[in-house]
């Protein structure tokens, strides 16, 4: 295996001019040079399941017609259980990967893109050079190899391109798959398994005539994020689930650039919420809809037992006030552009952020019988206290702004190599983050304001899971949160949470076992390319 640098990250050290003294003040720069030990395997480290990723340019039929050229992720098991790995070949979707709490896994990563390119765990709690970060990316031709061990309990992860600038065009393309880790103790719950467990990745995405993939990078869309005008499911349009009458465990990931959900059964049924980003909660919970950002996963349990086979149901989001100071419905005037030409050539098209429309159809196919009950009580977590913090009575306050044609965390854009000193966290601590999207006035206020704009922003931090303490909310915006506070989930362990504007929303956030750089950013991927993104070093 070749032991290769990027040569981006060399160009950028060496432009920046960094200093012996900056060296001294953020010690993360003495072992620079030697990330490179990154992309080789390691002799000490001796896996229980080996896979191959591969990146590659590649042609699937999602239409009639013309093939759709997308960026592929194919996988292959050089050791441990086939079932580690689950090809999806006529999709866009990256390989689904499953593996088990306490697995020692090493991943090798190819990269035959015609670009640079690397992946992000996202959710999972891996040492700081196996995350992912924009540093690391390889360019064609040559290799990063990921040894890690599975410390995350049972849940739904996912993992995708995490490019510097260009990690929206490249989930876009087809570099995102889902990874689902089991335990023990979710595997003695009597929960719906196998055919019936189903993890489905929600994406929007536009394509021309020629059924090729549309992604238009002019400045306003950069600014809302892209909106597709074509719901697609696992990578497929026009899906619709088949399933029997009993219980079903449904796995639900908003894999979308930036596009929010409001999701709700159309019969009315309510969400019944058995899991969040890190797992299962401790008990179901119920509500009329729910709200599902970027980078944010929810688990459904959904029970057809009584529907005669041939019924319908219909998953669909419903409309809700977004961006804008005063909750101009349906996105307001940055939400409601028409598609013009092909299958839309414009960002949003008949589905506007906030907007009413299908996400999901579900047709009961066969009868069968079956148990259907859903367990009380799913697992035990351990809450979180305000009191454990190392910084209880001085909480790290991200404030949250687009302005200029930027998008800031505190007022910085990203940059690499660029960690402040309120950036620095001593390892092995518990911490309070608040993010502010305008609950205290000034940045992210509302257009007219020195030229700011209040969006929403789903914020994740790498690494550990967090748990959300509280929400607060600015009076002004009040109108726009009620109509999505039903829908928000904030029981369990989380990796991400959506920020309303006009919203503070508090987390409790453990840096535990890693030392090193792990990022927080805007979920939202085009602001994220903007530099709404920042790095923490963790010593």
């Amino acid at each position: 295996m070749p032991n290769t640098i990027n040569i981006q990250r060399r160009k950028l050290l060496k432009y920046a001019g960094l200093t012996a003294a900056m060296a001294a003040a953020y010690p993360f720069l003495s072992y620079a040079e030697s990330m490179a030990m990154g992309n080789q395997a390691s002799k000490d480290f001796d896996p229980d399941v080996e896979i191959e990723l591969t990146q590659e340019v590649a042609h699937v039929p999602i239409f009639k017609g013309p093939e759709t050229r997308i960026w592929k992720v194919s996988g292959k098991v050089l050791k441990g259980p086939e079932a580690a790995i689950e090809n999806h070949a006529e999709s866009y979707i990256a390989p689904t990967i499953r593996l088990q709490k306490g697995q020692k896994v090493r991943i090798i990563l190819k990269n035959n893109l015609p670009a640079p390119s690397i992946l992000h765990w996202h959710g999972l709690h891996v040492p700081s050079k196996m995350d992912g970060n924009p540093m690391y990316a390889v360019d064609q031709g040559q290799a990063f190899v990921y040894e890690f061990t599975i410390l995350n309990r049972a849940g739904f992860y996912w993992y995708h391109a995490h490019t510097h600038s260009v990690t929206a065009k490249q989930v876009y393309s087809g570099l995102a798959g889902l990874f689902i880790v089991s335990d023990a103790e979710e595997q003695a719950l009597d929960l719906p398994k196998g055919e019936y467990d189903v993890a489905l990745a929600i994406q929007d995405r536009s394509f021309d005539n020629q059924n090729q993939l549309h992604y238009n990078n002019h400045m306003m869309q950069r600014m809302q994020g892209f909106l597709g005008d074509q719901i697609m499911i696992n990578g497929q349009p026009d899906y619709i689930l088949p399933v029997a009458t009993r219980a079903y465990r449904l796995r639900l990931l908003n894999g979308s650039n930036s596009r929010i959900y409001k999701l709700a059964w159309d019969d009315g049924t309510p969400m019944t919420v058995i899991g969040v980003d890190g797992g299962l909660l401790e008990h179901p919970e119920q509500h009329a809809y729910m709200m599902l950002a970027p980078g944010e996963r929810r688990e459904i349990w959904m029970d057809f037992s009584g529907k005669p086979v041939g019924t319908e149901l219909t998953l669909r989001s419903l409309p809700f006030e977004s961006a804008m100071h005063g909750g101009m419905h349906g996105g307001g005037m940055m939400g409601g552009r028409r598609m013009m030409g092909g299958r839309g050539m414009m960002s949003g098209g008949d589905l506007p952020l906030g907007g009413d429309y299908a996400v999901l159809k579900v047709k009961v196919s066969r009868q069968v019988q079956a148990q259907n009950k859903l367990p009380e009580r799913l697992t035990t977590i351990k809450p979180l206290r305000l009191q454990d913090a190392a910084n209880a009575d001085n909480p790290r306050n991200i404030l949250l702004s687009m302005r200029h044609m930027s998008a800031l965390l505190n007022g910085r854009s990203y940059a690499m190599d660029d960690v402040r000193p309120d950036e620095i966290i001593p390892v092995n601590t518990l911490q309070v983050i608040t993010f502010d999207n305008g609950f205290s006035g000034g940045m992210g206020m509302g257009m007219g304001m020195g030229g700011m704009m209040a969006m929403p922003h789903p914020m994740h931090i790498h690494g550990e899971q967090f748990q959300v303490l509280r929400r607060e909310i600015n009076p002004g915006f009040r109108s726009g949160h009620e109509s999505v506070a039903a829908g928000f989930v904030d029981s369990g362990w989380k990796d991400t949470v959506l920020v309303m504007p006009g919203e503070k929303v508090t987390i409790l956030k453990p840096f535990n076992d890693y030392t090193g750089i792990f990022m927080y950013h805007c979920h939202n991927l085009e602001h994220e390319d903007m530099g709404m993104m920042r790095d923490f070093l963790i010593k």
